[in-house]
């Protein structure tokens, strides 16, 4: 006959159930694995079709093919999308921690206004024509709007209300001055109107090389930022209480956010959407702890990137559909959608 063991030993003999932080890494690890298929994707489909012997003698055997130098154009655009999607995904995260604002995105604060001024000014004035010149102009570009949105903003008393509407006045100013130089101007809206849809086309190597340095320490500096970004969200009060440095988190977090969209916008010109979806979804399922959100937009941001460049190039053979048209026609009801659930939790 069989003894019933008592509830107190079938508790102990239980297996426990795993920890959320178990899930969240587990949830990670699954992550990796995604952005890696989605990395072999991008190399191995394209506009042009080629054999899996193709890319697999484009990787690891260099002898000037057509395949070979189709695969090494491609691994170069992985690698750039790679940079992007990270930098995007990060600064967006970053931004709806410091203005407090979930649907906020690098546009907001007028960084890819700034980007886009300063590069119809270069084409125009400069008579800047490589993409090399592009991504010099368009970083400092958007630095120097990061700045002035600080400044407006109220530097060491800013606010997020006050950086938003700094952001939102400057973009518009920006974004009237744009339209009315390529207006005037045809050399510089034929060469523009490339940029601004938002690319991965002309990746190269030099152009990896130049935004490489500001991704790493953009990537370096947010990721450190987790912690006081979480005080920061809890309202100014809290955050005191919890000895966060207010003036110093935002400084630093405005910088992150500056640097690592300047230097996405700079190569890939201005891609909607990206830096606002991940960090947003991303939020549904770890919570608003920071220290989980940036890991997860570094690693999904491009996933969600390289996979819109593989769908532009699929979609529209033997030419492209650029990767910035197709994160917005994803993006446009992604949004419409957060923003009727954000609408509808407020009622």
């Amino acid at each position: 006959m069989l003894v019933d063991s008592p509830p107190e030993q079938r508790a102990e003999t239980a297996p426990a159930p795993p920890t959320r932080r178990a899930i969240r890494v587990l949830g990670l690890l699954v992550s990796v694995v995604l952005l890696l298929l989605v990395v072999v994707a991008s190399i191995a489909i394209g506009a042009k079709g080629l054999s899996m012997e193709q890319v697999w003698h484009g990787l690891f055997e260099d002898s000037g093919t057509y395949g070979d130098v189709v695969v090494a154009d491609r691994v170069s655009r992985t690698v750039l999308g790679l940079l992007a999607g990270a930098a995007l995904g990060l600064s967006g995260a970053v931004l709806q921690a410091l203005t407090r604002n979930p649907l906020a995105d690098p546009g907001l604060l007028g960084i890819n206004a700034g980007a886009s001024a300063a590069v119809v000014t270069a084409i125009t004035f400069f008579g800047v024509t490589s993409l090399n010149g592009y991504v010099w102009f368009a970083f400092v570009g958007a630095a120097a709007v990061g700045a002035l949105v600080w400044f407006l903003g109220g530097s060491r008393g800013a606010t997020p209300v006050r950086l938003a509407l700094a952001g939102t006045a400057i973009s518009a100013a920006l974004y009237g001055y744009l339209q009315a130089v390529m207006i005037t101007d045809d050399a510089a809206l034929n060469k523009m109107r490339f940029w601004t849809v938002g690319s991965l086309a002309s990746a190269d190597n030099s152009t990896i090389m130049q935004v490489l340095p500001f991704v790493a320490v953009g990537t370096v500096l947010a990721l450190a930022l987790a912690r006081p970004l979480n005080a920061v969200e809890m309202g100014d009060d809290t955050a005191k209480a919890l000895g966060a440095n207010l003036n110093r988190t935002r400084a630093l977090a405005m910088l992150a956010a500056t640097v690592l969209s300047g230097a996405a916008t700079a190569a890939c010109g201005p891609i909607v959407f990206v830096g606002l979806m991940v960090p947003h979804i991303v939020r549904s399922f770890t919570g608003p702890d920071l220290r989980w959100i940036l890991p997860y937009a570094t690693i999904l941001s491009p996933v969600l990137l390289l996979a819109s460049d593989v769908i532009g190039r699929v979609v529209a053979r033997p030419a492209e559909l650029q990767v910035g048209i197709v994160t917005a026609l994803i993006g446009g009801p992604v949004f419409i959608i957060l923003v009727r659930r954000r609408r509808t939790a407020q009622l």
